[in-house]
């Protein structure tokens, strides 16, 4: 008998047994953990040489290097980098701009739709036509533009505070602070990515707290003299907890693409870190009909169409299980 849940006079079934029955999203759930594992955990153990560019450029997949002392699992780029080390870093950079990302557009969407729909009349119909404005405008477009006008502030910025920890001794804030140059774009990225991603998730929060706020539940913290404020957040926030989770699943994906464009042509993070955007750029500009290096587009393509499939499978059995439209 499937697991349910009581609501007073009626049985509904356990959205988390449904998901558990959804082989393709328990399937996605394990790969992108394990992705995730992997990308954070084998990087700190593989050999120094495979961090380090050397003269071995191109080498195909299960090519030894570095006079036969390592192997290069999926072989290695223009540089002489291991392209199974990029792999990894790529992975952590892209998913933790998705993840980022998703998660700033989830708690602006999640408090702009929770206000929107629960104070109704002409405050929720002007805060809907903002969003219709900002729909208008082009996604990727307006990313270039934060880019183009923040990211060489945010590198001013990094470079200053490195001069400054340089100039008082601090070895190790200077080192951190000159590690996070190259990534002062993704930094504009993910600021720029959870500005525009939160147009859905705020009509979504909108549309529930609409039926929500006419419950009994709502009416009865009304008349208890409860404020909006602990309206909100005491009662309709935790009713919304799962639509959030299962549209914050369905949200990391569209953001590892943005991104993955953006660097695919050349706006996104920069050398010598690497996202699979940057690596599906590399792998397109060394492809030709006479010498093709298919590694550099195969490996890359391969793990990032993997995961956003998986991500997509796992919010859509979400979706399915708790969506209560389904």
């Amino acid at each position: 008998m499937p697991s349910a849940i009581s609501t007073g006079h009626e049985l509904r079934p356990d959205g988390w047994a449904i998901v558990k029955r959804n082989r393709p999203a328990m399937v996605s759930l394990a790969f992108l953990v394990g992705v995730g594992l992997l990308a954070v955990i084998v990087p700190w153990f593989l050999p120094a040489e495979l961090k380090e560019t050397s003269s071995g450029s191109f080498l195909p997949p299960l090519a030894a290097g570095f006079h036969g002392k390592v192997t290069h699992l999926c072989g290695t780029d223009i540089n002489g980098q291991d392209l199974f080390y990029r792999l990894l870093t790529g992975a952590q950079v892209s998913l933790g701009i998705g993840v980022l990302g998703a998660v700033l557009s989830l708690f602006v969407g999640t408090c702009y739709g929770m206000v929107a729909g629960f104070a109704g009349g002409r405050l929720d119909g002007f805060m809907m036509r903002v969003v219709d404005v900002i729909y208008s405008v082009p996604r990727i477009l307006f990313i270039m533009i934060f880019i183009a006008a923040l990211d060489s502030q945010i590198k001013g910025w990094l470079d200053g505070a490195r001069l400054w920890f340089q100039a008082h001794g601090w070895s190790s804030p200077e080192h951190a602070m000159a590690g996070l140059l190259p990534y002062s774009r993704v930094m504009v990225m993910v600021f720029a990515l959870g500005l525009v991603e939160w147009l859905t998730m705020a009509r979504i929060v909108r549309g529930q707290v609409l039926v929500l706020r006419e419950m009994a539940f709502v009416t009865a913290a009304r008349a208890m003299g409860q404020s909006a404020g602990a309206i909100l957040w005491k009662h309709l926030l935790p009713n919304l907890s799962t639509i959030i989770l299962t549209y914050l699943t369905l949200t990391i994906p569209a953001v590892i693409l943005d991104e993955s464009f953006l660097s695919f042509l050349g706006l996104g993070i920069e050398d010598p870190a690497a996202s699979w955007g940057s690596l599906l750029k590399d792998g397109a500009q060394v492809i030709n009909p006479l010498d093709s290096k298919w590694w550099l587009l195969l490996f890359p393509s391969v793990l990032m169409s993997l995961s956003l499939l998986g991500l997509n499978l796992l919010g859509d059995g979400l979706r399915d299980a708790f969506d209560p439209k389904s």
